[in-house]
């Protein structure tokens, strides 16, 4: 993308901050139209009784809100607020992002130090400043809905999720980057990216799967490699099936029950109209080999693991506390953050995130008594914060995953003392507090 330079850099930030302002005016419409309950406070619902007719100027991104002010009567005083600061912060926050991705190629220092060309960055870094900028686009909807409602509906997570599969798969550098000695790729014996201005004797190309080490001949296009791929999006397709799994009449009708009730929803659309498309499109891929294939196979598995961990502590949580502990929109939030950040970063989030909540909840309850909190926000705070500092924390953490029973074993660990420390939690509260545990 050389002929972006023509553009000068200033009137380059001006359209993104333009264009982001216009995404997020979106997102507020989306935010209030597929939240528990429609509000309609946005101009792009439609318009609540006892209140005047929609003006052109409404629609402006930022501006709109504070015209806006008029429907207080109905809304409440300052409703107009949160939404003009979602608008301008988002568009100043994508605004910059484009300012650090792609002018000080801030995802590449380490390379640049090296003597990396820059002017064979400004492609990657284009790629990736898109992907990571659709991908805030669906947090900044996801992030807000579960703050208002406790809720992260699909409708916002399926969307991004096949996004992020699509552009995996057609631009492989939209993935988040690395610089590695050349690798050996058994596609008809050529490397697998080309050098792209890497210093000599290195090569430019993602996090793949196996990014810590070299890209191993068992995930060649063979069958081994599409069953993984397969599996991993299959996987996700029974994310959406309903597992109710009742024993009142027995193991064995319980598991008649949910087996009848899992193909019965499968066979439905549109889960079925995805599940045959992506399998179709799965196979394709995997017949046409090279870099797309490794795009699109590192971003199942991102999928895959980055949503995996949360679905096993969301597990062993619910046994500890004897409750839903973590609402399952927070999983395929996960998943849709993989397709695009890969597993590495997305065990790397899981980690991150739990800071951030543990000094909010702690306050929360302090002040308020409240004990349950959207966990969902800080999932996309810690993705940000990944995204932005990534090529600092890959190289401290890329050697950990050149072990991968190390990062197993610490999964385990850390879920085990996870459930043992609920549980101590879930003790302590029915012994103080039994009427509030009990409800």
């Amino acid at each position: 993308m050389p002929f972006l330079l023509v553009i000068p850099l200033e009137v380059r930030l001006v359209l993104v901050f333009c264009l982001a302002a216009i995404a997020a005016s979106l997102a507020n419409g989306m935010i209030y139209h597929f939240a528990w309950f429609t509000r309609l406070r946005s101009p792009w619902q439609p318009r609540a009784e006892g209140i005047a007719p929609r003006r052109r100027i409404d629609f402006l991104p930022i501006l709109g809100w504070w015209h806006l002010r008029r429907e207080s009567v109905v809304h409440g005083r300052g409703h107009w607020v949160r939404p003009l600061a979602i608008e301008l912060c988002f568009a100043i926050g994508i605004a910059w992002l484009y300012w650090w991705e792609t002018e000080t190629f801030g995802l590449f220092t380490s390379q640049l130090a090296l003597g990396t060309d820059r002017a064979n960055l400004i492609g990657p870094a284009h790629w990736q400043f898109l992907a990571h900028a659709m991908l805030c686009w669906f947090m900044l909807i996801a992030t807000f809905i579960d703050i208002d409602d406790r809720i992260i509906p699909d409708i916002v997570t399926v969307p991004g999720t096949l996004l992020g599969l699509l552009l995996a798969t057609l631009v492989p550098l939209s993935l988040l980057p690395q610089v590695t000695n050349p690798i050996a790729i058994p596609v008809a014996g050529e490397q697998l990216f080309n050098n792209a201005g890497a210093p000599t004797g290195e090569y430019l190309e993602p996090v793949h799967l196996a990014a810590a080490s070299e890209w191993p001949m068992s995930l060649a296009p063979d069958a081994n490699s599409l069953a993984l791929a397969l599996g991993c999006f299959w996987l996700w397709c029974f994310a959406f099936v309903r597992r109710r799994w009742i024993t009142r009449k027995g193991r064995f009708k319980a598991l008649q029950f949910f087996i009848v009730r899992m193909v019965r929803d499968w066979c439905r659309r549109p889960l079925r109209d995805v599940t045959l498309l992506g399998t179709l499109a799965i196979v394709g891929v995997w017949w046409w080999g090279g870099p797309a294939w490794v795009g699109l196979l590192t971003s199942l598995v991102g999928l895959v693991g980055s949503g995996g961990v949360v679905w096993l502590i969301r597990i062993f949580a619910g046994v500890a506390l004897r409750k839903e502990a973590m609402g399952f929109g927070d999983v395929l939030l996960m998943m849709m953050v993989g397709t695009l950040v890969g597993w590495q970063a997305g065990i790397l989030i899981f980690f991150m995130a739990p800071f951030a909540a543990l000094v909010f909840a702690l306050v929360q309850f302090i002040t308020r008594g409240e004990n349950e909190i959207p966990y969902g926000p800080y999932l996309c705070s810690a993705t940000v914060i990944a995204i932005v500092r990534w090529d600092a924390i890959w190289a401290q953490a890329r050697i950990f995953f050149d072990r991968p029973w190390f990062i197993v074993a610490t999964l385990l660990v850390c879920l085990v003392m996870c459930g043992a420390v609920l549980a101590i939690w879930q003790a302590i509260k029915d012994a103080i507090w039994p009427i509030d545990s009990a409800s």
